[in-house]
């Protein structure tokens, strides 16, 4: 399974997800159709840029959020009904968004942000666009 995600591109790992399901369907069938169905979700993040790749190889700053919001939910102790509970994990959520936003090192660079919202055209929609034209 490793050797999926050790790719350098999406292509390739795909193919290598498909060289791993061969090997499975002897024994685990089911394993790997599944892997095959969910082949696309899990190699979601290889469209996005490399530094973003790189980033989300890690769930530090998520445990650390939820690190935050056990420990503050701990010193209340109880909380009188369910609409305490979203006040106090929304005012972390948003205290975590003002921090993330005006930080010295930001976790995804602006510019790497602006990759993501530009669409990229595969060769193949370039070169129907470009009949057209």
């Amino acid at each position: 399974m490793r050797t999926i995600f050790a790719q350098p591109d999406h292509a390739s790992a795909m193919a290598q997800l498909r060289k791993v399901a061969d090997g499975l369907r002897g024994r685990f069938a089911r394993t790997a159709a599944l892997l095959e169905d969910a082949a696309e979700d899990i190699l979601a993040y290889r469209h996005l840029p490399l530094e973003h790749q790189r980033q989300l190889h890690s769930t530090n700053p998520l445990e650390r959020l939820n690190k935050e919001i056990k420990r503050r939910s701990n010193v209340v102790g109880i909380f009188p009904n369910p609409a305490a509970v979203l006040r106090l994990v929304g005012a972390i959520l948003i205290e975590q968004d003002d921090e993330w936003a005006v930080a010295e090192r930001r976790y995804f660079s602006a510019e790497s942000m602006q990759q993501t919202a530009t669409p990229s055209l595969s060769s193949t929609t370039q070169e129907i666009l470009a009949a057209i034209a």
